[in-house]
């Protein structure tokens, strides 16, 4: 009874619901383990009677919490003896006296941010806490608008240097939003990728990152660092000469099959810019690049000196040598010295790369886009990364996140990520948390977050422990959202919250309350509430999906996407009708995929199944599983002809994919999302769930329905894509397409999506 009551205090659950009206208890080993991450030992009777006492003797010398969170109408929670003062000390250097009683729940005149509150007691006691003061809203999207889903990788052009880079995403943004009025673009994660080594080649899943601080170079567009014009002897043929190896590696991916290749492409990148940097910056760069390393600070100084000791001695920097496992040891100071030319690379290859996200979100803007980037927040980091040594104190040592059991996977999941520690967060004022938005918003109209419930409460997996053995550890949500919603209204930027799978009763409606919008994909969406489906108050969910089955996407890291009936592990639930486009919920991006899921085509050709079934990943009989993706597939193409949305017939399969999209805008919904593949009918999915080498996730570049892979230059002159997007472009302008015409967009209702089960 004292080790749950000690585990309620510190947020971590002892049992959870992986079906409704079933309760599985947490094993006590794992709730001590879980406990000891957190710094609560509660191996002992003994032990937990000590950790108890402490805690109600720290609770009762407590003047402030941690951080005190603020907003409109909702003052923080703070119990403080009569006549305690209060001073405010905001970010801007100002000082304010605050008396909560008299003056609500902030001082007046107090501002948005993130200051510091002092607080002096009759008794003698102070304290100090961080004080968040955060709008009640996320911003919202300027006008209703639609565009492109996109993997930046799988997007060559002809001047890629075998993968896509920021030139082609700015030449996108440009095109799409004066061509086609498209509003924003989704990126998949940008963030910097563990490096890989001889042994080792890097991973290339965009959710498994070393870093979420800063976005990888590999994403430079070396033709466009200004001084790479100024090249000259034999600099300049050694990068003509790479030029050409990168012309041949464009063309084997583009023309002969061959998959993307990042290692190889990094590898002659890295060469050209070292060459690059030879020419000095002129004085107007020089003084930019200063306020660069200004502004970015101890952040950027940590993520380059360890890139720089990784180059020496492997990512892997719990075996390093000489205590340069621990960030503030005398060894690596020495290091910082010893290095300061490398890491000043380092540092520098950040500062082009933000200076190439800050153009391709001025060319989306330029372009009329009303968001422009959207860009992707992974769930985690790898622990081997250049975070989880940086940022070590503020994640769980020991500690992996992951889903429980539940329908459709049994075993449940480990993504071998470390969490943040809740703890800690609150102890250094999300000061962690608060970077990390603010890098990730300097060049976006919007963030998507990746598995948004984690704002909420995570899955933690003690290491050496299987998934099952896991327990919830909850977060302060309001303090999460709350720094969330402060560093969106900075700038001035729009959150999209992937919320698929099962969901904790009350998330959604929190999330909505804060003006974070959801996600929907056409398949999901049904209504479940007359059916019996799946998924419980505690059900699992992939952080890049709900209640799936398999391994994360076979990349240890990137969790799956919600399984479909028929798609994947376990028996199918009962069938639910799919939802009326009036029902959807109005605040969400629409989808009729993601980079996790089948594309439009092969979901409606059954290819899919077809391909889970050459790679031994069906659970079931073959002709069983063609079965019931038929059924589902044929009542969604029931409900669009009843629509009058598929005027070209259930048989034509490009015509269909056109009707999935005009149902699509036919729904509320705010942002409407167009997967680039769709467009010209690409069958393959970017990455599938529960495979490792059995298939090539990230690696594949966008191809069209007969597998040939498609250039740039080859979409934006695609008859088919132009024959899509001219129907999308038009009903997003007049209002939403019905079978004979266009008309208003119907009213926004409150649609049961938002608040039932995906499968």
């Amino acid at each position: 009874m004292g080790r749950a009551r000690l585990a309620e205090l510190h947020g971590v659950a002892t049992s959870y619901e992986p079906a409704p009206g079933r309760t599985v208890r947490v094993p006590d080993e794992t709730v001590v383990a879980v406990l000891a991450a957190l710094g609560v030992d509660a191996s002992t009777p003994d032990a937990v009677r000590a950790a108890l006492e402490r805690h109600d003797r720290e609770e009762r010398s407590r003047l402030l919490p941690p951080c005190v969170v603020a907003r409109p109408g909702r003052p923080p929670r703070l119990r403080l003896p009569e006549g305690t003062a209060l001073r405010v000390e905001t970010e801007d250097g100002a000082v304010l006296d605050w008396r909560p009683g008299a003056d609500g729940p902030a001082p007046p005149g107090l501002p948005l941010g993130s200051h510091t509150v002092r607080a002096q007691a009759p008794d003698g006691r102070s304290a100090t806490a961080t004080l968040i003061v955060a709008p009640d809203r996320m911003p919202a999207p300027p006008a209703r608008s639609h565009g492109f889903l996109v993997q930046l990788y799988s997007l060559l052009s002809t001047r890629s240097w075998g993968m896509g880079d920021l030139g082609d995403l700015a030449d996108l943004a440009a095109w799409s939003g004066r061509a086609l009025g498209a509003g924003f673009l989704q990126l998949n994660p940008l963030h910097a990728a563990l490096p890989g080594t001889p042994a080792e080649p890097t991973d290339p899943s965009p959710y498994r990152p070393s870093s979420r601080r800063f976005p990888d170079p590999v994403h430079l567009r070396v033709e466009d660092v200004p001084e790479y014009a100024h090249l000259r002897g034999p600099a300049r043929r050694r990068v003509d000469e790479l030029l050409d190896r990168a012309a041949a590696l464009r063309a084997a991916v583009l023309h002969e099959g061959a998959l993307i290749d990042r290692d190889a492409v990094w590898a002659l990148k890295r060469e050209a810019l070292e060459l690059v940097r030879t020419v000095p910056l002129s004085p107007g760069r020089r003084a930019a690049y200063c306020d660069f390393l200004a502004e970015r600070g101890q952040a950027l100084e940590d993520h380059a000196i360890w890139s720089a000791l990784a180059e020496i001695h492997g990512p892997a920097w719990r075996a390093w040598p000489d205590g340069l496992a621990d960030p503030g040891s005398a060894a690596v100071a020495r290091a910082r010295g010893e290095h300061l030319d490398r890491a000043d690379f380092h540092c520098w290859l950040a500062w082009l790369t933000d200076a190439q996200l800050a153009a391709a979100q001025r060319a989306a803007l330029d372009a009329g886009m009303a968001i422009g980037l959207v860009h992707d927040l992974a769930v985690g980091v790898h622990p081997s990364g250049a975070d989880a040594w940086a940022l070590r104190d503020v994640f769980a040592s020991g500690m992996s996140i992951g889903a429980p059991p539940d329908a459709f996977n049994s075993r449940g999941q480990d993504w071998g990520l470390p969490p943040w520690r809740p703890d800690a967060l609150a102890a250094t004022g999300y000061a962690a948390y608060r970077d990390l938005l603010r890098g990730l918003l300097r060049h976006a109209g919007a963030l998507r977050i990746d598995h948004v419930m984690g704002l909420f409460r995570l899955w933690w997996v003690p290491e050496g422990r299987e998934p099952t053995e896991g327990c919830y550890v909850r977060y302060d949500a309001e303090a999460m959202l709350g720094v969330l919603a402060l560093e969106a209204h900075r700038a001035g930027a729009v959150v999209i919250g992937e919320d698929l799978g099962t969901v904790e009763p009350g998330v959604r409606e929190a999330l909505a309350e804060r003006g974070v919008l959801g996600t929907s994909v056409l398949w999901f969406e049904r209504d479940y509430t007359g059916a019996d489906g799946v998924g419980s108050a505690d059900g699992g969910g992939g952080a890049d999906g709900g209640a799936s089955g398999a391994d994360p996407s076979g990349e240890q890291g990137e969790p799956e996407e919600p399984s479909a009936p028929g798609e994947s592990a376990g028996a199918a639930p009962a069938r639910a009708r799919p939802l009326a486009p009036e029902e959807w919920r109005a605040d969400c991006l629409a989808t009729a995929t993601t980079h996790d899921l089948p594309s439009t085509a092969a979901r409606l050709t059954g290819d899919h199944v077809e391909l889970r079934h050459r790679l031994g990943l069906l659970t079931r009989p073959l002709e069983r599983e063609r079965a019931e993706d038929a059924v589902e597939v044929a009542e969604w193409l029931a409900l669009l002809g009843r629509l009058g949305l598929l005027p070209e017939g259930p048989d034509d399969e490009e015509g269909a994919v056109k009707a999935v999209h005009r149902f699509l805008l036919r729904t509320p919904a705010k942002l409407v999302g167009v997967w680039l593949p769709d467009t010209v009918g690409d069958r393959r999915p970017q990455n599938l769930p529960g495979t490792w080498d059995q298939y090539p996730n990230w690696r594949l570049p966008i191809a069209d329905a007969t597998g040939r892979p498609v250039s740039l230059e080859d979409l934006v002159a695609s008859p088919r894509l132009h024959a899509l997007m001219s129907e999308v472009t038009r009903a997003a302008r007049l209002g939403s397409w019905d079978g004979r015409g266009i008309k208003p967009t119907p009213g926004t209702r409150g649609a049961r999506a938002s608040d039932t089960v995906s499968p």
